[in-house]
């Protein structure tokens, strides 16, 4: 081979070479684009999921629209009376006084006393011995609507306390019996166990109750939260009642806490509550 040959030979494996690496660097530099054109994508996708994510974070919770709704839009059950129809007496009107019973719905003592105490208090409410004022908290949830805290520790209190006014809408056996049901050793959960915060649980319960069973107008107003605002206008009731009972259950009568043998707590037994009761009725 003469030396011409030789270094054309070269020269031309030199070019070969050449567009080979200006190939390959063009393949990088499309390949790098691809990726950082990939990552940007990424990063806005997960900024704008962030972004929808805070959004919806600051959206108010349907309890606090809830809570935060004006009297007139309001809608309280059938049966009640007073400011926003927080005031829900059940019995005879000729009875003379009435006895005012705090409960809140997850309250687990509140359950004792039902199942203990109630039906005896149901009778005398139905001989006319005295009226029953009922008023309904939610402190077990963690709400304060005096301070604007809603469900820090759960939903069922007031959720169960929503769908006793659906109860109280159908009529006051209905409320009753429902309440009964909701505390009966059968349905009311543990403290820890939110179960009320469930509205097929709450359906369920109902189906126990023959008023209930299968109505479903109490159903879609369970469902459809229609009660929920007249629900926490109620747990403000309680939280700024002035029988100055912080805790429940709690009975007052003519300004007066019937209590136990401890003198402290609500009576927890048929005889402290027959004691309680005839000395209230007298006084």
């Amino acid at each position: 081979m003469s030396k011409r040959n030789s270094q054309q030979a070269k020269t031309a494996a030199r070019e070969r070479l050449r567009i080979e690496r200006e190939r390959q660097a063009k393949k990088e530099k499309t390949k790098r684009q691809v990726i950082v054109g990939v990552s940007i994508v990424a990063v806005l996708a997960i900024a704008g999921g962030i972004g929808y994510a805070v959004m919806q974070a600051s959206k108010p919770s349907e309890w606090q629209t809830a809570m935060d709704a004006k009297s007139s839009a309001v809608k309280a059950p059938a049966h009640t009376s007073g400011k926003d129809g927080t005031t829900v007496v059940i019995g005879k009107s000729s009875a003379k006084k009435t006895l005012k019973v705090y409960e809140d719905s997850r309250c687990p003592v509140c359950a004792s006393f039902e199942q203990t105490v109630g039906p005896t208090l149901h009778k005398d409410v139905e001989a006319g011995k005295f009226k029953l004022q009922y008023i309904g908290a939610t402190f077990i949830d963690g709400d304060d609507p005096g301070k604007g805290d809603v469900g820090t520790r759960g939903e069922g209190s007031k959720n169960a306390l929503s769908a006793l006014g659906a109860a109280l809408n159908v009529s006051q056996d209905a409320f009753v019996d429902y309440k009964e049901a909701l505390y009966s050793a059968k349905f009311h959960p543990d403290e820890s166990e939110d179960k009320f915060k469930d509205d097929d649980y709450l359906i369920k319960v109902a189906d126990s109750v023959d008023s209930l069973k299968g109505n479903k107008a109490f159903q879609k107003d369970v469902e459809d939260g229609t009660y929920d605002a007249w629900a926490l206008k109620m747990s403000k009731k309680f939280n700024s009642n002035k029988d100055e009972v912080t805790g429940t259950p709690s009975l007052v009568m003519d300004g007066k806490k019937l209590t136990g043998s401890d003198g402290q707590n609500a009576p927890m037994t048929v005889a402290e509550y027959n004691t309680a009761i005839k000395k209230a009725l007298k006084g």
